[in-house]
């Protein structure tokens, strides 16, 4: 099933680039600071720092305005000075600076956007800085923005999201299923997908993408080797998920036209009531009641199929430089933006969860309001609690179109489903120098 990056960007609409694309360079040591990751920093929370986000100030001015002045009153020595770069060339404009040596202090940075960064050695191992923090947020969260190999983070976790999926009650109807018995692993929806597809004789679809890189790790496949150097997907297991899909593909369960280049994605099949499932957000289903009236009279909401018993899970974090010179206050003001109650302020204007440990146990994640958004929020919250970032840093976008490549010479036949991950694992494995 699709697993898109459902977090801030499906408010902001941000594109996401892989920096390890970029050519990112840096020396790893100025020779300016102190080494920059030998144990806990100290000192007065004092001094200018640059705190860099994005594509947030055009909705979110008011609150990030706010939050600043209320720090620099709790530390009047201290001044921050907030950088907003748009969703385009954030990637380029991460590398310059990284090149350049010239990195803001603090840094809205996924996962995959902080490994290049951390490969550089240009951030502070958090671990070792604030050795105190960790407590503060879920553990999964924590662990969310640990390097491949290495048992320290690399930035405070900041905001999260997973997504729900939607079904339509009536396709499931339609195809002899129960719609009040919704696929829950890849297996069930393997086998419903394919009775749907014999009772309809192919006037809709089950679902409508290819199998991605999270499904993989949804099933149960080793995604990498333990240390993060190789790619290993392509064993027994994940041959047996890329079989179940061949199988819905073969029987018209799954759109043809999910292989096309130019395909526009399932979330468009379902408005359209051409798919019977797919992964969504609270923004979709505030369309459908919109553009889709009888679509939205008959969608389902239920947990993403896992064999592992864990949902992906999506983060954001704010990573420190290095070579910050006011590492104190980076990593102060790091941690208030991250603090329980200032995720909380910012979960009730935008639609993500806090990282902090405790807060998915507030009414607002568990009690349905009644509202679109309050229904997938509950739903989407009880995913979190043990979610896991599926997706390894080290996939650069051209090893996505690998991958996704050879699942469609797969699915058509042209190779077989061991033969289609042997060349995505191979390939992948040379991007990485292997």
């Amino acid at each position: 099933m699709r697993s898109a990056r459902i977090l801030l960007a499906a408010v902001t609409s941000v594109a996401v680039v892989s920096l390890s694309a970029c050519g990112i360079g840096g020396s790893g040591d100025s020779g300016s600071q102190s080494t920059a990751n030998d144990g806990p920093v100290t000192g007065d929370v004092t001094g200018t720092i640059s705190f860099e986000t994005w594509n947030l100030k055009a909705k979110y001015s008011d609150y990030f305005t706010g939050l600043i002045k209320q720090f620099e009153q709790q530390h009047p020595g201290a001044k921050v000075n907030w950088l907003d770069q748009p969703a385009d060339g954030y990637a380029d404009k991460l590398s310059a600076d990284a090149s350049a040596d010239s990195l803001p202090d603090v840094i809205n940075l996924s996962p995959d956007f902080a490994y290049p960064l951390y490969k550089k050695k240009l951030l502070l191992d958090l671990d070792k800085a604030a050795p105190d923090a960790a407590k503060d947020y879920l553990p999964n969260a924590w662990q969310g923005n640990v390097m491949p190999g290495q048992k320290d983070n690399y930035a405070f976790p900041w905001y999260l999201n997973t997504g729900p999926y939607f079904y339509n009650k009536k396709l499931f109807t339609d195809g002899g299923l129960d719609p009040n018995k919704p696929p829950t692993t890849y297996d069930e929806l393997a086998q419903q997908g394919l009775t749907l597809a014999k009772n309809t004789n192919g006037a809709f679809a089950m679902l409508g993408q290819t199998p991605q890189i999270e499904d993989l790790g949804l099933y149960g496949v080793d995604l990498m080797d333990p240390a993060g150097t190789k790619f290993t997907f392509n064993s027994a297991k994940g041959v047996k998920l890329v079989e179940l899909y061949k199988s819905m593909y073969d029987a018209k369960a799954l759109l043809p036209e999910a292989l096309s280049a130019t395909y526009t994605g399932s979330g468009k099949k379902f408005l359209a009531q051409q798919v019977a499932i797919s992964s969504g957000s609270a923004y979709d289903l505030q369309t459908f009641r919109t553009d889709a009236p009888s679509l939205y009279a008959n969608v389902g909401i239920t947990a993403p199929m896992t064999n592992t018993g864990h949902a992906n899970m999506y983060v954001q974090g704010l990573s420190v430089a290095a070579h910050s010179k006011n590492k104190a206050t980076a990593i102060a003001f790091g941690r208030f933006v991250t603090n329980a109650q200032n995720q909380m302020a910012f979960a009730k204007i935008v639609t993500v969860f806090p990282s902090t440990a405790g807060t998915l146990n507030d009414p607002f994640f568990t009690q349905d309001d009644g509202t679109d958004i309050g229904r997938v929020r509950v739903a989407s919250a009880k995913q979190l609690a043990n979610g896991i970032n599926y997706t390894p840093v080290q996939l650069s976008d051209q090893m996505k179109t690998v991958l996704r490549n050879e699942l469609a010479n797969a699915m058509l036949g042209k190779s077989t489903p061991q033969q289609a991950l042997d060349n995505a694992v191979n390939q992948c494995n040379q991007l990485l120098g292997h």
